[in-house]
């Protein structure tokens, strides 16, 4: 479909006022996965663009299948529980190697190409993240025990996209493995954003009718949890957006597979995916 010139305007008019109101407010966005691999490019054009009209995006990313396929490349056999990835000593060298070494410079090579400016780091850089062991029955996965913002405070000043693998440092001195959409909230609510947003490969949070919710209050969604109508991967999705609303008014889930969901999401009336708020 071709839109004509006074088409064009009004979209650029109905985005206006959610330009207005996000302009030099931060947003977090969980980005990787397989949200990334069919929409790569158009989601780093709309980070960029966000930098552009006065926003500042922080970006969030794990590599989950990355590491999986690495780790079968290296013989070794990839384990769960309750969904997150028994990290033993020889797993977390895959990780570090998988999300600083391939899938961080990619999307920052990717955003600098596009027309931005992005800075990779890891939660171990400054260090920025904080952490302690999950379980002793994980290894090395963990838990955020404090996000320190001066790092990514300071290139969002300069201009900077950061760009922030989900590995944090322990008072031990180890790395830690942490879920992705987990290390997301926690940043939101240290860096008091204006908005967290998941990327994932479902169009939201779906209702026993098989619909998507558009928005979903906070008790609802921990009903929804608690009876079961919400399941897998996305009660993690839901917790870590539950986290946030501590301090972001708004936490979005969706479905980072649409072409320019971001933009979709923050700049239209209509918006897409699940928006969860107070």
């Amino acid at each position: 479909m071709t839109l004509s010139v006074e088409e064009r305007a009004m979209v650029l008019v109905e985005a206006l006022p959610y330009i207005k109101r996000f302009h030099g407010q931060i947003v977090v966005v969980k980005v990787g996965g397989k949200a990334m691999e069919q929409a790569k490019d158009e989601t780093l054009q709309d980070v960029v663009l966000l930098r552009y009209v006065g926003m500042q995006p922080v970006l969030v990313h794990g590599g989950g299948p990355e590491i999986t396929a690495m780790s079968e490349r290296l013989g070794l056999v990839p384990a769960f529980k309750n969904g997150l990835r028994v990290t033993d000593e020889k797993t977390m060298e895959v990780v570090k190697m998988v999300l600083t070494g391939k899938v961080s410079p990619d999307i920052v090579a990717s955003i600098n190409r596009l027309g931005g400016q992005a800075v990779g780091m890891s939660g171990e850089d400054g260090p920025c993240i904080i952490a302690e062991p999950l379980g002793a029955d994980m290894g090395f996965v963990g838990r955020v025990v404090q996000v320190n913002q001066e790092p990514i405070t300071a290139l969002l000043g300069r201009g900077y996209v950061p760009v922030i693998a989900s590995i944090g440092l322990g008072y031990d001195g180890h790395a830690y493995n942490i879920n992705a959409d987990t290390v997301a909230a926690e940043m939101a609510v240290a860096l008091g954003a204006a908005k967290l947003i998941l990327l994932t490969d479902v169009p939201g949070v779906r209702g026993v009718d098989g619909n998507v919710v558009a928005v979903l209050a906070r008790d609802d969604a921990r009903r929804r949890m608690e009876t079961g109508e919400v399941t897998g991967g996305m009660i993690p999705k839901l917790e870590a957006c539950l986290r946030s609303l501590d301090r972001v008014p708004q936490a979005h889930i969706i479905d980072g597979r649409v072409p320019h969901s971001l933009l979709l999401e923050l700049f239209t009336e209509a918006g897409i995916g699940t928006m969860v708020t107070l």
